[in-house]
């Protein structure tokens, strides 16, 4: 966990704790990237930047515990940025091939392991269809784990839109499944 110490010395200038500060933080600020993206490439910018703007605004931060979920609502908005930019100029092209990827996975069982670029795909045919703020909900909730109480703190939304687009996002990632298996 970061402590304010921590935090501290990085308002101050120290360089090597800021590496610090990071090597913390980017594992889950990848996580979330990687999974509302579902592009490795994409992701690692999100987090770059989500590394600069760190490093720009740690001043504003009071105490630790609200340094995680800062760095969430960071990540999500800059994940926002990105998924406005693909709506400008779509690369992904879902085909037959992938949903095939997609059924041969799932009767592996949950525990198989899947290589980067074969989730990469998985979560964008299952979430593409979502809107960036179902896709935010079902990210942070049923990917990351978090309660429907950091997600509103998270994302902005309240804690009854949370829930409200989490049950969409469920219902119409359900409803792809079932059509392809």
């Amino acid at each position: 966990m970061i402590d304010l110490q921590l935090i501290e010395q990085c308002r101050g200038g120290n360089f090597n704790n800021f590496r610090k500060l990071v090597e913390l933080t980017s594992p889950f600020a990848y996580s979330v990237a990687f999974r509302m993206l579902g592009n490795e490439d994409q992701a690692k910018d999100v987090v770059q930047e989500t590394m600069v703007t760190i490093w720009q605004k740690l001043k504003k931060i009071k105490t630790a515990e609200v340094y995680k979920t800062w760095i969430y609502r960071i990540v999500v908005n800059k994940c926002y940025d990105e998924m406005r930019k693909r709506k400008r100029n779509p690369e992904f092209v879902t085909d037959d091939h992938t949903w095939e990827l997609i059924s041969n996975k799932i009767s592996e069982g949950p525990s198989a392991a899947l290589e980067n670029k074969e989730t990469s795909k998985i979560i964008s045919v299952l979430t593409e269809r979502l809107s960036t703020k179902q896709k935010a909900v079902f990210v942070l909730s049923d990917l990351e784990g978090m309660s429907n109480d950091e997600v509103s703190e998270i994302t902005g939304i309240s804690k009854s839109a949370v829930k409200a687009n989490l049950y969409y996002a469920r219902k119409s990632i359900a409803e792809m499944v079932e059509k392809y298996l």
